[in-house]
């Protein structure tokens, strides 16, 4: 196996999961323990699956770790390519790490708060309650955030793959594609308060949604070919 293979595969299993892990602990958790518009529901669900919450942290941290990696290994399969995007890349990717870690800590919080700790009976239910969804809110805030991340990287990432002759151009221009997607996304979601009613969010980020994934099965399962004369360019 070629060294462009075996660089390919790790960053397969890495990307695997990052998709894998981030599946379970933005979307499977989420369905199952939050109800849009009823907040008691939300709570109910929470204290009566505390597993299955702390499961979804568990698997955000798994995600982000990877996510932490990823970059650093396709780098050394990409920087051939160009420089200045391959630096680009790590550093919008890598960006998104700390904010999207320190933003869990708003589910350690709420893991406090739904504890019964003794020190904890001089605050109301209501009080209690508060402060969960206050906590919550602040977690969905700091995803908005580092959304932002998670789609300005995949620019330069499909700028590498579309000229990489290495990887297929289509996943490199879904990539492209997706990145505009998930900036315009958390720009509609952020001015706009009835956006999310409006279901655009679901195709708008469908580019992105392909693109990683596709990206993730190529390099998992057909590797990279190693390019005959690799040239380093500059902007």
């Amino acid at each position: 196996m070629n060294s462009n293979k075996k660089t390919a595969r790790v960053a397969g299993l890495l990307y695997l999961v990052v998709v894998l892990s981030g599946i379970f602990h933005l979307m499977y958790v989420p369905s199952k323990l939050f109800v849009k518009g009823d907040a008691s529901a939300t709570i109910s669900n929470i204290i009566a699956s505390e597993t299955l919450f702390r499961l979804g942290i568990l698997g955000g941290l798994i995600c982000y770790t990877a996510f932490l990696f990823l970059p650093l290994v396709l780098y050394k399969l990409l920087s051939t390519v160009n420089k200045t995007y391959s630096v680009l890349m790590v550093t919008l990717a890598v960006v998104s790490v700390p904010i999207s870690f320190v933003n869990m800590l708003n589910k350690f919080a709420v893991l406090t708060l739904i504890s019964k700790a003794s020190y904890l009976s001089s605050f109301q239910a209501q009080d209690l309650q508060t402060q969960i969804l206050l906590h919550l809110d602040y977690y969905r805030n700091g995803n908005q955030l580092a959304s932002v991340f998670w789609g300005l990287w995949l620019f330069p990432f499909g700028y590498l793959v579309f000229k990489s002759g290495v990887l297929p151009k289509l996943l490199g221009i879904l990539l492209m594609a997706g990145s505009f997607g998930y900036v315009i996304d958390f720009i509609g979601g952020f001015i706009f308060s009835n956006y999310d009613a409006t279901g655009i969010s679901n195709f708008i980020t469908l580019p992105a949604d392909f693109g990683e994934i596709g990206t993730c099965l190529w390099l998992l399962i057909m590797g990279a070919k190693d390019k005959p004369t690799p040239q380093l360019t500059q902007l």
